[in-house]
């Protein structure tokens, strides 16, 4: 099957869209397996890597697995087939599989993929605010560079051809302020104004664009490519998305539910056949903190929140009897079900995310469950 899209260009739309910055500095997202060279035919969305979904993943030429959970999660200290994750990646690698993850930093998305967002769609919840928010890089940053008044455009041809300067759907776009820079050229310098010894001026825009992380060593290279000094003055400066970037939501039922009623609810409308629930069943509830996936670690922001009951996975058992001591009642509707129903979205924003871009790879859901408990 033919294609021009490649790894890369896969990468490039995700992280655009879903930050590696917005992710937990313990996490490990991004590229997992393969080359950023690699062609890509298929993208195959999973929410785990499993020996089946790499079966699946082999039945079309170069697949790209995107899955959410990182196949590779924590350090390996050697790649052997003595672990699980060794054995999945030394497959993948060999049958020409790359295998991509987005975890936490889709996990944060407020754009309707983040694996909070079903449960507070089938509750119907109002209000909705990220329930443990922090500051974020957002994996962007600022270039700030001098450049002599008769050389700017040059030099914003070159860094935009290397992927500065786009915001949104605007392309070369810069901040310039105009003033007097000021330099005394030494022995064995190329000065481009002023006299080797003595003291010179030149006037100059300070040039200030943004542009991906991920792409600074390129755009920095471009740079110096297009700028006339033989010694070029620039910054890199981390940006900061501020405090809306958070995991989970809290919001407002549409009128006070009893307990029972809001579990009910969650175990109709998602796959949750094992869900559960801690609290008196006619226990009347209106505010609802949810984080998708395993969350008692947020069970103090839930509180912290003002929430009536939290909703998240893999509750353990003294956490769950700490919170009910302290007021809370907690649903844990497992964490394949609560994330697993976030995948139908995501591929959504995937597909619309590819068409501007030229992409052509088709994005489809994985039809392997990878549910482990019967």
């Amino acid at each position: 099957m033919g294609t021009t899209d490649t790894v890369g260009d896969w990468l490039g739309l995700v992280h655009d869209r879903y930050p590696p910055g917005h992710a937990y500095e313990w996490d490990n997202v991004g590229l997992q397996v393969g080359d950023p060279a690699w062609p890509v035919a298929r993208v195959l969305v999973s929410l785990d890597v499993t020996g089946a979904v790499l079966d699946e993943a082999e039945a079309v030429d170069d697949t790209l697995v995107l899955a959410h959970h990182p196949l590779l999660f924590r350090p390996l200290a050697r790649l052997t087939p003595d672990r699980a994750s060794g054995r999945l990646a030394l497959r993948a690698a060999g049958r020409g599989i790359a295998v991509a993850a987005a975890h936490t930093n889709l996990d944060v998305t407020q754009d309707g993929a983040g694996t909070s967002t079903p449960v507070a769609r089938v509750l119907g919840l109002t209000d909705v605010r990220p329930l443990d928010t922090r500051l974020t890089d957002g994996g962007r940053v600022k270039l700030v560079t001098f450049v002599p008044l008769e050389a700017v455009d040059q030099v914003i041809d070159g860094v935009s051809a290397a992927g500065a300067g786009r915001i949104g759907d605007y392309e070369r776009c810069s901040f310039r302020v105009r003033g007097t820079g000021t330099f005394r050229p030494l022995a064995g310098t190329d000065p481009y104004s002023g006299t080797i010894g003595e003291d010179a001026a030149e006037q100059e825009d300070r040039l200030e664009v943004e542009l991906p992380t991920r792409l600074a060593g390129a755009v920095v290279r471009a740079l110096l490519d297009a700028h006339p000094y033989d010694e070029v003055a620039y910054d890199l400066v981390p940006l900061l998305d501020g405090g809306e970037v958070g995991l989970g939501v809290v919001g407002e039922l549409p009128a006070p539910q009893r307990l029972e009623h809001v579990a009910g609810t969650i175990r109709t409308a998602l796959p949750a056949p094992h869900l559960r629930f801690a609290g008196e069943p006619d226990r009347e509830v209106r505010r609802v903190a949810v984080v998708g996936g395993a969350g008692d670690s947020h069970v103090g922001a839930a509180m912290a929140a003002g929430a009536d009951v939290y909703v998240t996975g893999d509750l353990r058992h003294h956490v769950t009897l700490d919170a009910l001591e302290q007021g809370l009642a907690l649903i844990d509707a497992g964490h394949h079900a609560t994330e697993v129903a976030a995948m139908p979205a995501w591929i959504d924003r995937l597909r619309e995310a590819a068409e501007p871009r030229g992409l052509t790879a088709p994005v489809v859901a994985s039809t392997v469950p990878t549910v482990p408990w019967r």
